[in-house]
């Protein structure tokens, strides 16, 4: 099952244990799904005018007689930081706004009657619990999977066990190219009370505290989809960016 954005709106409703759970949960999905269908947006732009270049360079290399006699190929791009294929602008606005839906179940305090909201030592596992509550709802297994690999820049399989990570030793790391955006979208804001949005800048510090290869990984998703304008969502929210 493929969830509509209002049953994904639901979902949120059903497994959201209080109002300040949903509301600091919830509101961060959605901020990750504007941002990253914004991304999505620019991406596929790009990807376009890549292939235009590239029919015009055929074109010439050919002499405009079409036989398409050249190394080029179709998804290839002079410029390697561009999608090799346009994304599904609705399928990154999906997943942004499932990607964090594992987060209810790992509250240690939910933040109901006036309790501070807060979250246990489990938060490294809120991308599973996502996967394994969406896969319980019926939903297809591209769609979990933006729950499932989301954390950072993703998680190696050699990452879980050299810095003994309280997952079962797998690789979480995005299967398509609108997971890899939902991903890259989700370090620019972050649950933190209160809510804040993060800049390229202090994300790339944040990466980097993990290595160099965290930091390269980045660098190449910069790279790739470009750098969101924060401002108007910060104030649209009234938070600041950091």
């Amino acid at each position: 099952m493929i969830p509509t954005v209002e049953q994904a709106h639901e979902l949120h409703r059903q497994y959201a244990p209080s109002t300040a759970a949903y509301e600091l949960i919830h509101t961060h999905c959605v901020i990750i799904a504007t941002i990253g269908r914004e991304l999505a947006r620019r991406a596929n732009a790009r990807y376009r005018a890549a292939q235009v270049r590239g029919a015009a360079e055929r074109d010439g290399a050919d002499g405009g007689q079409g036989s398409g006699a050249s190394s080029w190929q179709s998804g290839d791009s002079m410029d390697s930081a561009v999608p090799q294929r346009e994304l599904d602008v609705d399928l990154v606005y999906l997943g942004g706004l499932l990607h964090d839906i594992g987060t209810y179940r790992i509250l240690a305090s939910d933040g109901a009657e006036g309790r501070p909201l807060a979250f246990d030592d489990r938060y490294i596992r809120h991308g599973i619990a996502g996967y394994e509550l969406l896969k319980a709802e019926g939903v297809d297994e591209p769609i979990a999977q933006f729950a499932r690999n989301h954390t950072g820049v993703g998680l190696t399989r050699q990452q879980v066990v050299a810095e003994h990570l309280n997952l079962p030793v797998d690789d979480y790391v995005p299967q398509s190219l609108e997971q890899e955006l939902v991903m890259y979208a989700d370090n620019y804001h972050s649950k933190h009370q209160p809510p804040i949005f993060v800049s390229e800048p202090t994300a790339a510090k944040r990466t980097a505290r993990f290595g160099e290869e965290n930091l390269r990984r980045w660098k190449t998703l910069t790279a790739k989809y470009g750098v969101p304008d924060l401002g108007p969502l910060a104030r649209q929210y009234h938070m600041d960016i950091v």
